[in-house]
């Protein structure tokens, strides 16, 4: 469809810190497309086109501006939270073609949060997956279709990292090491199991839990700049985080939380607990996180290395500036649009892209 370009001017929102001490950037946004349906996650191959997850379980390849549907996705359970999910190139993709991607699987008695490999096939007529292979299926099933987690990224070692959630009726399992649920978990390539994972030799834990005590993060990425793993994850009422990820720490659910039950009642009566990590960031009243980047592009030298989170609840684009490894100030962008912003990728040339719930892929640019 043909490209609409508008302005946009950033509004600025302080979130317990002071705003940035830069301009805030003017974006000049392009709408892509608006004809997607329910878009949860994108990742850009080398040659600028785009694959799209849509969450009721169709694969979207964008290409000379046009989708195309991609077939070979395996059957995924699209109820209440659950469906195709994340979408990453392996770190070899120009060689290998392959790309891993989330999605939940089962029925409404049973089902769970799985992890998939396949060949991409995007050069043809008909685009399409092979060589699909199951890497990961995190256990126990469950009953509920929401919490499911679902973001991925890689180690620098090439291992697989997820974020898995904890199925709201069953947070208690956050802190059981015999549960994948509530945890971010990490597997190699193949599906095997890294044998310097922090539970590995522990008798009757889940070896491939990295760390546990988590609610249900939507964000996951390594932060090559500073050298660590970032995510964050959606809180109850209140107590929305940005956890930086180290092996075998304790992020705390249900223990400690900044937030509350729906009802307003305590989810707990402390807000610190021995062993258990304090978040990074808290975001209480809750902003809803979604998604992630740590921006590297010259595009705009104002964000350079820091972090842009979009938002449900808050309808924006979350910048999140750091001096070093420490947050110096947040400001709300393109709160404007009133979006719920649901993912975020930036390409070779540093624009950054956005979907959104209403269906919409938006390109910004600089004015």
């Amino acid at each position: 469809m043909t490209l609409r370009r508008v302005l946009i001017s950033s509004i600025i929102t302080c979130l317990g810190f002071s705003a940035s001490i830069y301009a805030q950037p003017v974006f000049d946004m392009q709408v892509v497309t608006e004809e997607l349906e329910q878009p949860w996650s994108m990742a850009i191959l080398p040659n600028s086109d785009m694959l799209i997850t849509e969450k009721q379980g169709a694969l979207k390849l964008l290409k000379n501006g046009k989708l195309h549907d991609v077939s070979g996705v395996p059957e995924v359970y699209s109820v209440g939270q659950g469906g195709l999910l994340d979408i990453k190139l392996a770190p070899d993709f120009s060689d290998t073609r392959k790309i891993f991607f989330s999605y939940a699987t089962g029925n409404s008695d049973e089902n769970a949060l799985r992890v998939a490999s396949a060949v991409l096939d995007n050069e043809s007529a008909a685009p399409k997956l092979s060589e699909v292979s199951v890497i990961l299926t995190v256990s126990p099933f469950k009953d509920t279709p929401v919490h499911y987690g679902g973001r991925m990224s890689f180690l620098p070692d090439g291992s697989v990292v997820v974020t898995s959630g904890d199925g709201f009726d069953y947070r208690e399992k956050a802190q059981v090491k015999q549960s994948m649920l509530g945890k971010v978990l990490r597997v190699n390539q193949d599906g095997s199991t890294p044998a310097d994972n922090p539970f590995f030799t522990e008798e009757n834990a889940s070896k491939e839990i990295y760390s546990l005590g988590h609610r249900n993060p939507q964000a996951l990425l390594f932060d090559a700049h500073r050298n660590r793993l970032v995510a964050h994850e959606h809180g109850p009422a209140g107590g929305d985080e940005i956890n930086i990820i180290e092996p075998g720490k304790n992020y705390g659910w249900p223990v400690i939380t900044n937030g509350k039950d729906y009802s307003g009642a305590n989810i707990s009566p402390v807000r610190e607990y021995p062993g258990m990590e304090q978040p990074f960031v808290d975001w209480t009243p809750s902003i809803a996180p979604s998604d992630m980047i740590v921006y590297t592009g010259e595009l705009f030298p104002e964000l350079q290395h820091d972090y842009l989170v979009t938002t449900l609840k808050s309808r924006a684009l979350l910048w999140v500036d750091l001096t070093g490894n420490d947050v110096v100030g947040q400001t709300n962008l393109l709160t404007g649009l009133e979006e719920r912003f649901r993912g975020i990728q930036q390409d070779k040339n540093g624009y950054i892209y956005l979907l959104t719930d209403s269906g919409k892929l938006l390109k910004l640019g600089k004015k």
